[in-house]
């Protein structure tokens, strides 16, 4: 029986990349979004495809995906929790404090619902066991100017990471989390040219292509579970993430 990988955030961007990977290499793949079209759209040709909408912020909504698609796929072997957004920037004084609660809600409560039903069903079924892969950000470590909702957010996902990872040995559900540099996604293009006209002078945003982020994605979720990547960072070459200034 083929593995299976449940995604959330899958009708773009990362979430969209990691999915035309997975369900290419022959896995039961969960699609998981607000937007039902575009779901359709990923989905469409594949038969090992489940489109599954839901809202990461609705409890209700996570908990039927998530059981829906154990149920069809014979049981959850993965989570690719990816569901994320980035509000428009500013210093903390100038966000409006709507911003930081939609941060909040989708980036660390969406996040920690569907890791909190998927643990639940590979603690549950037989055999056992399963691996939660959370997308983080280098934004965790070091955050972009006037993003403070973003760079909380996803700092909280890393003490979440390290937590199911202790919490989850006991049932062999491992834990890890990716943190992805700026990929050619439609987030990231957008940033790129903000950045740009704030600074006309400065040198481009370094990125990477998309499909290499899946890659290391799909690594992470082809290691046996007695074997785990903790922590991976995958970016482009020349960002200047290493250094000071």
């Amino acid at each position: 029986m083929s593995k299976s990988i449940l995604i959330t955030g899958a009708s773009s961007g990362i979430g969209r990349a990691v999915a035309d990977l997975f369900l290419a290499e022959g896995w039961q793949v969960g699609l998981a979004a607000r937007r039902a079209g575009k779901l359709e759209e990923a989905a469409a040709g594949h038969a090992n495809a489940h489109v599954l909408p839901a809202d990461v912020t609705d409890p209700a909504a996570v908990d039927h995906a998530v059981n829906s698609f154990a149920m069809a796929a014979g049981r959850l072997d993965v989570l690719f929790n990816n569901a994320g957004i980035f509000t428009p920037p500013g210093t903390i004084d100038e966000i409006p404090l709507e911003d930081w609660f939609a941060s909040v809600n989708v980036n660390l409560t969406g996040m920690y619902l569907t890791a909190r039903a998927a643990f639940r069903q590979m603690r549950q079924q037989s055999p056992q066991g399963g691996r939660i892969i959370n997308n983080g950000s280098i934004a965790a470590y070091v955050p972009r100017p006037h993003s403070a909702p973003y760079a909380a957010t996803k700092a909280a996902i890393t003490g979440l990471t390290k937590s199911l990872s202790l919490d989850g040995r006991p049932f062999d559900i491992a834990c890890g989390q990716i943190d992805i540099g700026n990929t050619r996604t439609p987030m990231v293009e957008d940033l790129s040219r903000r950045h740009a006209e704030a600074n006309p002078e400065a040198e481009p945003m370094h990125s990477f292509a998309v499909e290499d982020a899946a890659k290391s994605v799909l690594h992470m979720a082809n290691l046996p579970l007695e074997a785990n990547v903790q922590f991976m960072t995958v970016m482009a070459t020349k960002m200047p993430y290493i250094g000071r200034g």
